[in-house]
């Protein structure tokens, strides 16, 4: 290949590691930081093995960043960050019999006649538990393998970790995982649902989720158990195998993971790992493959291992099951952020331990692909505790002539229009009051940048809604008719804090125009473009007739913005919450329209730094009101930069450009009487 054939091809592959490494990494911090998890775990390790595979094919692009080079997540606020002693490395995943073949035959190269011990993979959170003088000390979560979160109290609340050992050695340190059975997992999420909050997606998370409380009692509550895997470091004892080290861990009191086997050849432990998997979904507890160890200890001090895996054990994945049912209907959810999503409604069937009777189509483009039809025979897969997912259609087994199936383009929820979201896959509802959306439409509406209606969050909309008293946006100008109800109750808090709440309420009702526009929630206006149409509309009413072309000639703002808002105003459903709004003597009017001789007309700000008496929010609003605009960057298109205690690299911009520079005062002048004042143009 010659060079000019190669640039193309290098940079292409460039962009595919760059782009894998910011997928895992994003789904890395979703699930080691943040307990969650939006792709199967089938789906993740795909991204992890192409870009492994890359990695190694082109190992001009290596980075030590590279998130295959680095173990678990980062290490969570809260708690007491410790050094670990022996790092917590994670294990090298392989797919495959022949991966395991391999692996057993690599390791008879180091060894004649070596052993192994095949384990089942648990599914939870990894920690290391130190025993001094036989009794626990503390008790650290894996984090980023090198130092993690010291949770001694809430391992102590967990019944299977012993607090004390019958051998008292002088220092002893284990590794275990952290788990939840299923039996306690449908129990807490039977709670959570009874108290109306959101279930967890799946025990692992819960697990996570429940070691990360401050309140150990929760720990208690929710019976986590723990299964010991591993014995990092003793003094005062010493095992030649894994084995003898694990039998001797049971009888101290430690649960370690059931029915492991010692095998003595490959197919002893291939044997085993089918084994696991034959009855993984039979057990009470989750669990996300087969662990492979050599058994001999000292050969595995010398085969050491890399950054992030031990060289002397493999952890075989199993596939998701698969299984074939069919489709008795499809019908359209509408999530929180109005996204429509197919459902296949399904003729029942076990898979994965669980009896499935829904699967996701995901969108109309995945439907038309798989040409997904009622009645047709399809091929389902649930993998990592996701939704299960249709994979394939059997059309050979079709039957008469089901009509395609599409999304209808209005929401089934408030019959609002549905559309595409620009070029992507999603249909969305455009409705500004529907019911599916109204928890995410009120919390957007009540935030700082909107209505600013401080308490009125995601935990406290989710309590009201609950409790029937938002059922419609309007219906937060209707709460301070029960106010009495609102503090026996205690859903917001006691009588102080319903008041702030009431009290933040009524107080937006006086917001101007830009910031009702904002907390609307139009598709592609967000807090620049309210402003915008403040600051050219007088009132609500004059902007309600402004026709697609008026608006396209505005500054900022395009053909797709002006389209969406002549299509938001001009629903029904709109309409209607307009006049509720109004009604509840919400003010309608703009602040920002400047008049002819405005000091500051049609003249570009910059602010950096912090003003000794005024907020940013402030200074930015007495500048549009006065006419002018406040943009984020210094470009030579600027006429000003305000600049307070610790302005940064703008003011050393403005500088360079000669762009006059005032501090508070400045400004305050420059508002009152439009002129300006060269001399400030020094250090704030």
């Amino acid at each position: 290949m010659d060079h000019e054939q190669e640039l193309p091809l290098l940079s292409a592959v460039a962009q595919r590691i760059a782009a894998l490494r910011s997928q895992i990494a994003y789904h890395n911090h979703l699930y080691h930081d943040l307990n969650q998890n939006e792709i199967s775990d089938e789906a993740y390790d795909q991204l992890t093995r192409e870009l492994r595979q890359l990695e190694t094919d082109w190992p001009q692009f290596a980075d030590p960043q590279s998130p295959l080079g680095r173990v678990g997540g980062a290490v969570q606020r809260g708690f007491e960050t410790v050094a670990h002693r022996v790092p917590m490395l994670s294990l090298q995943d392989v797919f495959s019999e022949q991966d395991v073949r391999d692996f057993v035959r690599r390791m008879g190269q180091e060894t004649p006649d070596p052993r192994f011990v095949v384990e089942q993979k648990i599914d939870g959170l990894s920690v290391s538990l130190r025993y001094t003088d036989g009794r626990l000390v503390r008790g650290l979560t894996r984090g980023d393998g090198q130092t993690g979160e010291d949770v001694t109290r809430n391992l102590l609340m967990i019944e299977s970790v012993p607090a004390e050992l019958p051998s008292a050695l002088p220092d002893l340190l284990v590794r275990g995982e952290v788990y939840m059975s299923v039996a306690a997992f449908e129990a807490v999420n039977a709670r959570q649902e009874a108290l109306g909050g959101k279930p967890f997606a799946n025990p692992r998370n819960c697990a996570a989720g429940t070691m990360r409380q401050l309140d150990a009692a929760i720990v208690r509550e929710r019976r986590l158990s723990l299964f010991v895997f591993n014995v990092q470091a003793a003094e005062g004892i010493t095992f030649k195998s894994h084995a003898e080290s694990l039998a001797w861990l049971t009888g101290q009191g430690f649960a370690v993971s059931p029915g492991w086997t010692l095998c003595q050849n490959e197919d002893e432990v291939w044997t085993a790992v089918a084994s696991i998997g034959a009855k993984r979904f039979a057990l009470p507890y989750g669990i996300d493959g087969a662990v492979v160890k050599l058994d001999d200890l000292a050969l595995r001090a010398q085969l050491g291992a890399t950054s992030k895996v031990p060289r002397w054990a493999v952890a075989y994945k199993y596939p998701p099951e698969q299984k074939e049912t069919r489709v008795l209907d499809i019908q359209v959810q509408v999530g929180r952020t109005g996204r429509l999503t197919p459902m296949a409604l399904l003729e029942p069937v076990q898979i994965a331990g669980t009896r499935v009777s829904r699967a996701t189509l995901h969108n109309q483009d995945y439907i038309d692909n798989l040409d997904v039809r009622v009645g047709d025979t399809v091929l389902i897969q649930k993998a990592g505790d996701i939704i299960p997912a249709v994979l394939a259609v059997r059309r050979e087994q079709r039957t008469g002539q089901p009509p395609p199936f599409k999304i209808p383009d209005s929401c089934p929820v408030c019959g609002a229009p549905a559309e595409r979201d620009g070029e992507g896959a999603d249909i969305r509802c455009t409705g500004a009051d529907c019911p599916a959306q109204l928890s995410r439409h009120l919390v957007y509406f009540a935030s700082k940048e909107a209505m600013d209606i401080d308490g009125l969050g995601p935990a406290t909309v989710e309590a009201l809604m609950q409790a029937g008293y938002l059922n419609h946006l309007s219906d937060l100008y209707h709460l301070h008719a029960h106010r009495e109800r609102l503090v026996e109750s205690g859903l917001v808090g006691k009588e102080k804090s319903v008041g702030k709440l009431l009290a933040a309420i009524e107080k937006s009702r006086q917001n101007p125009l830009d910031r009702l526009l904002t907390g609307l929630g139009i598709r592609n206006i967000g807090r620049q473009a309210a402003r915008t149409l403040a600051a050219h509309y007088r009132d609500m009413d004059q902007l309600l007739n402004a026709t697609e072309e008026d608006l396209t000639g505005l500054p900022d703002l395009g053909q797709v913005s002006a389209r969406s808002l002549r299509q938001f105003f001009s629903q029904p459903q709109t309409v209607r919450l307009l006049s509720e709004l109004r009604e509840a003597g919400l003010r309608m009017t703009s602040d920002l329209l400047p008049e002819k001789d405005s000091p500051l007309l049609a003249r570009t700000f910059v602010l950096t730094g912090t003003l000794p008496g005024l907020k940013r929010d402030e200074a930015r609003r007495l500048i549009e009101q006065a006419g002018g605009s406040v943009a984020g960057s210094v470009s030579a298109r600027t006429d000003y930069v305000i600049a307070g205690e610790a302005a940064g690299s703008k003011l050393d911009k403005a500088r360079q450009l000669n762009i006059p520079i005032l501090d508070e005062d400045g400004l305050r002048r420059l508002l009152a009487d439009g002129q300006g004042h060269p001399g400030l143009d020094k250090e704030p």
